[in-house]
């Protein structure tokens, strides 16, 4: 029974799309394949790890009858990509194994029977939705997502919380050591729900996303968040637990502020990091007038410091941070300026864009 005769990228692309999530090793050996359905024409491509779920269709399908098969996604992936990209492949079904067939060469999967899959159950009613460019929600989990811890015992800090409310969502991802929040207009000004969604679903979103204004569609009931887009969709469970009042960590009315060039900054980061080793991230801010040294050291006693001219005219003062949670910050920013609010050397640090109130990232200080 054959399944799919088509070019290779027909059949790789929507592969590749619900690929990332499978488990390579999971008690569940079936989750490491994808399932794979074909209705006439229409051939839809499955995969969860029972937390997530995702689904993509293409109009491939040959023949008439309808095949249920699941197949290890990896394996597929693999031979898949193993062929010419110019080449033409066949996908058939022959006595519970796939037959592979393309530019002179046969393959042989096994594979598992469809109805043993594990598709995640919906909600019959969903109990909301909203809809917003595509670009624009993968910007606003890109502006944050760095910031998510990972698997934290404070479950809830697994992920990124999405507010809607008055017209805005709000985007927020913390690990107890650094906050990002960002926030986008919505067209719906009458929403209010706080949701957090995994770390591995914003991940996914963030690869599958694209950067154009068809839009997102986002559904959500109590447990559970469905995100449809293009020919995708990705079903997600929800993080249970109350996020913390993020608000109250973000500092307020500091009159230590300046200015400095997004890129001049990325670049000192990374020099001064090439001293930092795996175990140990720590590095000095030594704030003066008119200047900022950069300053890290390493347990063979090695040294780099790094000056940079900025607009900074209060009190000098020394400040401690783990450099990668700078690194990262700068790295998800696009604008050229950014700007650095300071108190002491004790204090968290507020970095934000200029004359833009929608993104704020606060940092802990590191003791040095």
């Amino acid at each position: 029974m054959q399944l799919v005769k088509t070019g290779r990228d027909e059949v790789l692309r929507p592969l590749q799309i619900v690929s990332g999530i499978v488990e390579r090793r999971h008690t569940l050996p079936i989750l490491s394949n994808v399932l794979i359905r074909k209705q006439g024409n229409d051939v839809s491509f499955l995969a969860t790890d029972t937390e997530i779920q995702i689904i993509t269709h293409a109009p491939i399908g040959t023949d008439e009858e309808d095949i249920t098969t699941t197949v290890s996604a990896k394996k597929l992936l693999d031979t898949l990509r193993s062929l010419p990209d110019d080449s033409n492949v066949s996908l058939s079904l022959n006595d519970k194994k796939m037959a592979i067939a393309g530019s002179g060469s046969r393959f042989q999967l096994q594979t598992l029977p469809g109805d043993d899959f594990p598709i995640v159950n919906q909600p019959e009613e969903f109990l909301g939705s909203i809809s917003l460019p595509q670009k624009d929600f993968k910007e606003l989990l890109g502006m944050v997502s760095f910031a998510m811890a990972q698997q934290d015992l404070r479950y809830y800090l697994n992920g990124v919380l999405l507010q809607f409310v008055e017209g805005k969502i709000n985007a927020v991802a913390t690990d107890g050591h650094r906050l990002a929040t960002c926030s986008i207009q919505s067209s719906d000004e009458t929403l209010k729900q706080d949701l957090i969604i995994p770390r591995k679903t914003a991940i996914e979103l963030q690869r599958l996303l694209e950067d154009n204004e068809t839009p997102v569609k986002i559904d959500f009931a109590k447990t559970q968040i469905r995100f449809t887009f293009g020919s995708v969709e990705l079903i997600s469970k929800l993080v249970e637990g109350k996020f913390p009042d993020y608000t109250r960590v973000i500092p307020q009315n500091y009159d230590q502020k300046f200015a400095i060039g997004r890129d001049s900054l990325q670049r000192a980061l990374q020099r001064a990091a090439i001293m930092t080793t795996e175990k140990y991230k720590g590095i000095r801010w030594i704030l003066a007038p008119g200047s900022l040294k950069i300053s890290s050291t390493n347990a063979d006693q090695e040294e780099a410091v790094i000056e940079l001219e900025t607009a900074f005219n209060g009190e000098g003062f020394e400040i401690g941070f783990n450099i990668t949670y700078l690194i990262d910050v700068v790295a998800a920013l696009k604008n050229d300026i950014i700007q650095i609010e300071v108190k002491d050397g004790n204090s968290s640090v507020l970095i934000t864009i200029p004359d833009n109130s929608s993104f704020k990232y606060v940092v802990m200080p590191m003791r040095i």
